[in-house]
């Protein structure tokens, strides 16, 4: 099987896998830099608009984790309306090569402690299956976000500065 056949195919395998080792990897910058008293939290389920909340502090993010591999044609992301309510709602666009090492780590957010910048003039989601008509409706709850939007690093160590401020990562 080719390695493009491989992330299409096990596509929310590989998902799950980054997400494990996207929060192992906060968890353990957090530690070399003497900062315990962080909490990651798991959402069962999507309905919020997030997967994961990350505590470190006084700061609390609600993140959207979405994946894309290297050489992928994908130049936008669909973000929950939903995000908008939680309290520094954010996405996280990881970017991984075809062993799901980490490439490029891609940040849409407010500063720590502020809202998620406003998406509802954004383009609004189609359903990616259409009705019975063959019709693609309106996904009304969620907007495209274009990759121009987003602060891109290569550094872990950056986005953590990014989603949680200098002052708790310096």
């Amino acid at each position: 099987m080719d390695d493009r056949d491989k992330h299409s195919l096990h596509s929310t395998l590989r998902e799950n896998i980054i997400e494990h080792l996207f929060v192992g990897a906060v968890l353990q910058r957090l530690w070399q830099r003497d900062v315990v008293d962080a909490e990651i939290l798991k959402s069962e389920f999507d309905a919020g608009g997030y997967d994961l909340v990350l505590t470190c502090k006084n700061v609390t993010r609600h993140i959207q984790l979405k994946v894309s591999r290297v050489g992928g044609k994908r130049s936008d992301v669909n973000v929950s309306m939903r995000l908008a309510d939680k309290p520094s709602g954010c996405v996280i666009w990881i970017t991984v090569d075809d062993e799901l090492d980490f490439r490029e780590f891609r940040l849409f957010a407010g500063a720590p402690g502020s809202s998620l910048p406003d998406i509802s003039q954004m383009k609004v989601v189609k359903h990616t299956k259409g009705d019975a008509q063959g019709k693609k409706n309106d996904r009304l709850g969620h907007r495209l976000v274009s990759k121009k939007h987003f602060q891109s690093t290569d550094d872990l160590g950056h986005l953590l500065t990014l989603l949680l401020g200098s002052e708790i990562w310096p």
